[in-house]
């Protein structure tokens, strides 16, 4: 498995695989409710709308909170800011297992995305920082950390939610604890920076033409990516009821490990190789066109058991390698601080998968069951535009990808001959 600069992202620091581990079981956060909604749904008496709000307070409160992530590592530093997110986690993912009503749930969902918010975006940048092999490298560690977590975080939760709907949540937090101890004896104290970020560091941020330009394209992207991801589970589970086939727990929670395997397969073994042949942009137009096509698979065939699967395991394999491409074009589209330029993408990023997990459920209620999908596809295509306007403005991301790749080669040639 090597990077794009020739060397293998498997030889990095103990620090890094601490790091990478505790984001595996951060990000199972996002798919771990995913085979349980159904079962939520039912046991607490919940409509689809109310149970798919477990995604939805997560979601709007982790993304507002990541604005502010840098200002706080800044202060506290890295290690300390994992922490806190950490502990955070795992509190709020106790409560949640232990949790009376769907209320309850909703309300530690959003503290849990608070620890998350702290977590990711300093993950990222301590990542970044700390990883051998170059950013690009660093960024398909964190991606395959991210895909793997979205990969076992439903499966761990179809598991454990055939037991209880509380195994899920109560797993999580033991798995985050183990994280925690990690972090805490293998990553190094970091210093605090001598120029702290100021608190409106990743709003100004967004003054960059390039960053702004991303950023809108990753609200609009992730909100056809939680379109499919917090919407599926319901009407898979209703197609296989008028095929006479039981959609449980264990069955949905293999359907979405399928779809996060896709992901981190095409995470670390697609997007790079890609990226190097056809630039960045080019990767990212392309994969948003398949995205398209792929949403309105899934509303066309919005009956059929078949075509819901196998929609779902395509869409995996589409985001691992948007999710690659885009991370990489953000953290090189501005010389800004990486912990400023992670904070603003993941804040943006996270907003776009609140709103379309809020709309889901009220959508398909009140329009039909096809319609999630439809105006996803719809946002999709509208990230697709804002590419396609803004290429100019992009063309940077490009150009560093090509001024990197000749310096890797120069050092390269420059190690041969000594």
């Amino acid at each position: 498995m090597k990077s794009q600069s020739g060397g293998s992202i498997l030889h990095q620091p103990k620090a890094v695989w601490a790091v990478a581990f505790a984001a595996v079981i951060a990000f199972m956060g996002i798919g771990l409710v995913d085979p349980i909604l159904p079962a939520i749904s039912a046991q607490l008496k919940a409509t689809p709308s109310q149970a798919m709000l477990l995604f939805t307070s997560y979601l709007v409160i982790t993304g507002l909170a990541m604005f502010f992530t840098s200002w706080a590592s800044s202060r506290w530093g890295a290690k300390r800011t994992l922490l806190a997110g950490l502990v955070l986690i795992v509190l709020f993912a106790g409560a949640a297992g232990a949790a009376g009503s769907v209320g309850q749930i909703i309300g530690f969902r959003a503290g849990w995305g608070l620890g998350n918010a702290l977590f990711i975006s300093t993950a990222l940048a301590t990542i970044v920082g700390a990883a051998s092999g170059g950013v690009a490298s660093a960024i398909v560690l964190y991606e395959a950390a991210l895909g793997l977590g979205i990969a076992t975080g439903p499966l761990l939760g179809g598991f454990l939610g055939g037991i209880s709907w509380r195994g899920p949540f109560f797993g999580t937090a033991a798995l985050m604890a183990i994280g925690l101890i990690l972090i805490m004896v293998l990553l190094p104290k970091s210093d605090r920076p001598t120029e702290p970020v100021k608190l409106a560091a990743t709003l100004t941020a967004l003054r960059h033409p390039a960053l702004m330009a991303l950023a809108v394209t990753a609200i609009f992207y992730n909100f056809g990516f939680f379109s499919l991801l917090a919407y599926s589970p319901f009407p898979i589970e209703a197609a296989g009821a008028a095929v006479g086939i039981e959609i449980g727990a264990h069955e949905l929670g293999l359907v979405f490990f399928g779809w996060g395997l896709a992901l981190a397969l095409t995470s670390v073994f697609v997007a790079p190789p890609m990226i190097g042949r056809y630039g960045r942009i080019r990767v990212l137009l392309g994969t948003l066109a398949l995205l398209v096509g792929d949403l309105v698979l899934l509303a066309l065939g919005v009956g059929s058991l078949v075509v819901l699967v196998v929609g779902v395991v395509i869409g995996g394999l589409l985001f691992g390698v948007m999710n690659t491409t885009l991370t990489e074009a953000v953290m090189e589209a501005t010389d800004l601080p990486r912990s400023v330029a992670s904070s603003t993408y993941s804040g943006v990023r996270f907003l776009g998968g609140a709103v379309a997990a809020a709309v889901a459920g009220p959508l398909a209620e009140q329009v039909g069951p096809a319609t999630p999908y439809w105006i996803g596809g719809l946002a999709v295509l509208g990230a697709c535009l804002i590419l396609l306007l803004r290429r100019s403005a992009l063309a940077v991301i490009d150009t560093r990808a090509e001024e990197e790749s000749a310096l890797d080669e120069a050092m390269a040639i420059s190690a041969g001959d000594s």
